[in-house]
């Protein structure tokens, strides 16, 4: 795998990531709609544990590198990451199961999210010098996207 692109990690990721709100409403619709759409969130829940469990499980295992385990701290702080990452999808099930819609909810998701993750990776790895102004006409013009997006929706 060494050969592949960061890149294409990258583009994998804005696929999947893409798809994920239609595909979790239709999963949803096709379970019943709004009084049964938690079920949704338990079949994410099967599928992370098949992708995010058990595949690095075998990864590592062919690898030969199960020992010794990573840091406590490393350990404690991937799990709240995963601990996010669970209740952002619970937050879009919740958000979907309520009226939002998936032609509303993926565009505020989808450019709020970068925003906060830039802004608390640059939280957490203070960059060295200041952002230039452009940074900042980045981020109103995601949040100028994302209002684009939703007001010339198709109907």
């Amino acid at each position: 795998m060494s050969s592949w692109s960061w890149l294409s990690f990258v583009v994998l990721t804005i696929l999947c990531w893409g798809a994920y709100v239609p595909a979790l409403h239709e999963g949803q619709s096709a379970i019943g709609g709004r009084g049964k759409a938690l079920w949704a969130f338990l079949f994410v829940g099967v599928a992370y544990v098949i992708v995010a469990v058990l595949a690095p499980l075998g990864l590592l295992a062919s690898r030969n590198d199960l020992s010794p385990l990573p840091s406590t701290k490393g350990m404690l702080v991937s799990a709240l990451a995963g601990a996010l990452g669970a209740v952002g999808a619970l937050g879009v099930i919740l958000a979907l199961m309520y009226g939002g819609r998936p032609t509303t909810v993926p565009p505020l998701v989808f450019s709020g999210a970068p925003i906060v993750a830039t802004l608390i990776a640059m939280w957490l790895h203070r960059p060295s010098t200041a952002p230039s102004p452009l940074f900042y006409v980045g981020i109103v013009l995601a949040a100028v996207g994302a209002a684009l997006v939703l007001r010339f929706k198709p109907g």
